[in-house]
């Protein structure tokens, strides 16, 4: 299976998780229990090595030439380790755990015209986005404070997740429930922090199948999966016992779905 091929060039010589727990919230948190602060204080500082900050930029430009669809924006951030991320972009970015009415959880497998993990399997989700609450720097009119701008940044959050699962899977936003906040995981490989949200959908995952079809940003993946939640935790055990039989063959094969479930195993517990 080329899945497989693939994830075993990615595990050999790899000790580490591909994914790092910055913030767990188990139980949910409603908008009005989350808070963010727009601060210049977190932006990015540019290397100090002039030819290393340039080099930043023709490689961008190479990406771009070979895959147009590649576009460059305005994204918040989120500092985990100042010392390591204070020369990088770091944006954040949003995940969804949906779960269907029939109690099914949505998977998308990414696309090869994708800037980052082609044909990786992935939950829906995107980024939010600054120029949606109308923010394209910290000079904010004199009808906006501080305080104004930050709950629009933390209502921003919530509201992007339910964009980007309606673009990427196709379902009307009336048929989601208000998504909760549930923590923030950081990929190990290129340091990317992702805040995810649990959704529940009033359709069934056959439902979500025939909407997918037409999807706004039907392009990004290539096909929509769901898995049960029995399967979930079968899934779970399964990888947990392949970590104590220390099975080399079976550890490869079951690292996708490990990669893929880390947030779910997470909120569950």
């Amino acid at each position: 299976m080329e899945t497989t091929d693939r994830l075993s060039e990615i595990a050999v010589g790899h000790d580490h998780p591909a994914f790092k727990l910055l913030l767990s919230c188990p139980s949910g948190l409603s908008p009005s229990e989350v808070s963010a602060v727009f601060d210049q204080t977190y932006d990015r500082i540019p290397h100090p090595d002039v030819t290393l900050e340039n080099s930043i930029s023709e490689i961008w430009d190479k990406r771009v030439q070979k895959n147009p669809s590649l576009y460059n924006g305005l994204k918040f951030r989120i500092i985990d380790d100042w010392r390591r991320c204070q020369h990088t972009s770091n944006p954040l970015g949003n995940g969804a755990i949906v779960e269907t009415s029939d109690q099914e959880i949505v998977v998308l497998q990414r696309s090869t015209n994708v800037g980052e993990f082609p044909r990786h399997f992935v939950f829906p989700g995107g980024h939010p986005e600054p120029q949606e609450v109308g923010i394209t720097s910290h000079h904010t009119s004199g009808e906006l404070t501080h305080q104004m701008v930050n709950r629009k940044v933390s209502q921003e959050m919530f509201d992007s997740i339910i964009r980007e699962v309606v673009e990427e899977i196709g379902v009307p936003a009336t048929a989601l429930s208000k998504p909760v906040f549930i923590g923030i995981s950081q990929r190990v490989l290129n340091v990317r922090p992702t805040a995810f949200f649990f959704i529940k959908c009033s359709l069934q995952s056959k439902e979500i199948q025939q909407l997918y079809g037409s999807a706004q940003d039907g392009y990004e993946s290539t096909q929509l999966y769901t898995m049960s939640m029995v399967c979930v935790q079968i899934t779970v055990d399964l990888i947990n016992w392949v970590k104590k039989s220390n099975s080399g063959q079976l550890l490869i094969r079951c690292l996708a779905l490990e990669l893929l479930l880390l947030e779910i195993t997470i909120f569950q517990e």
